[in-house]
């Protein structure tokens, strides 16, 4: 099945935490806070502005991005738990490969 977002929604997959800290020590699955970064699976066209026309939106497919803890509904999708959001729930993109040059 197919989904595709209207507006400015997305469709995002949870990027799994570390069971680990640090130190090496396991974090049981109670104690776990839901991650609040993922993996934009699919966008929508994009909002209308004020005078009518399409603004496309800023987040595509493929990004890593942060969100709010308590952001999108959870939906479960051929057997997938997603989350949809609008746009203006995304806090910011990650950007992998400038950290990369960072680092070096």
């Amino acid at each position: 099945m197919k989904f595709r977002p209207l507006h400015d929604r997305l469709l995002v997959r949870r990027i799994e935490a570390e069971e680990k800290t640090a130190g090496g020590v396991i974090i049981p699955d109670t104690a776990k806070e839901k991650p609040q970064e993922g993996e934009v699976l699919a966008v929508g066209s994009g909002a209308r502005g004020e005078n009518g026309e399409l603004v496309p939106l800023e987040v595509k497919v493929g990004d890593r991005i942060l969100f709010g803890k308590w952001s999108g509904t959870e939906i479960r999708l051929e057997g997938e738990d997603l989350l949809i959001m609008k746009e203006s729930d995304v806090l910011g993109i990650l950007d992998a490969e400038n950290a990369v040059r960072k680092a070096a």
